[in-house]
């Protein structure tokens, strides 16, 4: 039947779904524009999430997607060019460098915040004041695994009690920090514990357990102090100290367990899509405001300078990839 319809009006039909086509596609085009994924480690999460809230009331259509799937996750998803940032809770590691040459992924890397690793205990227990880095090391070295299993075996002055240990999983940025940290080694520890990429579950186990001990992010014991014990460590210096209140972090007297928390942007999305270059700026420019609400601490004023000029001119790749735990994050800007 198509045969007999004249030449001219099988064209125009063509030419209206070929328009229609057309301008779907520029609309689609205009809406992924408007997107900005984020993804990452749970510690610094919560920053960027209230960073997105308020960058939607300047910015009515911005689309800011935010998830948590864990550093080594979030990374992951980056280096294969499935999002636009990656929120980390530790610096990206040599490996994970390559993952992204071989994609033809530059970024930038800008730290937003300063955590403190947070050693914690059940609310009743009262025979942990102080570790050293040497008894955490006992407690989670490889060799303790299935050994060094009662208190009295890290410390002859603790209670011959059975140890249960919490922690983050093996793929995080905090566990990651912690082995180094403690073990000298990322990822080397002893395996007889419980895991969970979600804190709030370590710390609801650690509650509920009067001889119990694991690690967290600071913004997680802040949230349930009433329920938990916050064991102080002994510094480089010899001195025991606690990451709160968060100035001690800031300072750099909580160490080695203090860290940079980092965002790692797109360096082709920053350059292609108006509203990721537009997001980072405003992140660096207000997050400070949100940083202590959120659980964290702010960076001193001359790191966040340094940052906003590392992100002005693009600077590509990682300072901080061979960073020590517990050295000023300036010395790597």
């Amino acid at each position: 039947m198509s045969s007999c319809i004249p030449l001219k009006h099988q064209v125009l039909p063509n030419l209206l779904i070929l328009l229609a086509l057309s301008m779907t596609a520029c609309s689609g085009a205009r809406e992924k524009e408007k997107q900005v994924s984020i993804d990452g480690g749970s510690v610094g999460y919560p920053l960027h999430q209230a960073v997105a809230e308020e960058f939607k009331k300047v910015k009515a259509d911005a689309q800011i997607s935010v998830a948590s799937s864990g550093t080594g996750g979030g990374i992951s998803k980056f280096c294969s060019g499935q999002i636009d940032i990656a929120g980390a809770s530790r610096s990206i590691k040599k490996e994970e460098i390559e993952a992204c040459r071989k994609k033809r992924i530059e970024f930038v890397e800008l730290p937003v915040a300063l955590d403190g690793i947070a050693v914690i205990a059940n609310h009743n227990n009262t025979f942990l004041k102080c570790l050293s880095i040497q008894e955490l090391s006992k407690i989670w070295s490889p060799k303790s695994t299935n050994k060094v299993t009662r208190w009295n075996q890290v410390n002859s002055k603790f209670p011959n009690r059975a140890m249960k240990l919490y922690a983050p999983a093996s793929d995080t940025g905090t566990f990651d920090y912690f082995t180094q940290a403690i073990n000298k080694k990322a990822k080397v520890s002893r395996t007889d514990y419980t895991p969970s990429h979600n804190q709030n579950v370590l710390v609801q186990g650690i509650a509920g357990d009067e001889t119990a001990l694991g690690y967290v992010g600071i913004s997680y014991y802040l949230s349930n102090q009433d329920k938990l014990h916050l064991v102080a460590v002994q510094n480089l210096e010899g001195h025991c100290e606690t990451p709160n209140p968060p100035s001690k972090v800031a300072n750099n007297t909580y160490t080695p367990l203090s860290r940079p928390l980092f965002i790692y942007v797109n360096k082709k999305a920053l350059d292609s899509k108006p509203s990721v270059r537009d997001f980072v700026s405003f992140y660096l420019d207000n997050s400070k405001k949100w940083v202590r609400e959120s659980g964290y601490v702010e960076l001193t004023d001359e790191a966040y300078a340094k940052t906003k000029q590392r992100f002005l001119v693009e600077k590509t790749g990682s300072n901080f990839k061979d960073a020590k735990p517990g050295q000023p994050i300036t010395k790597y800007l």
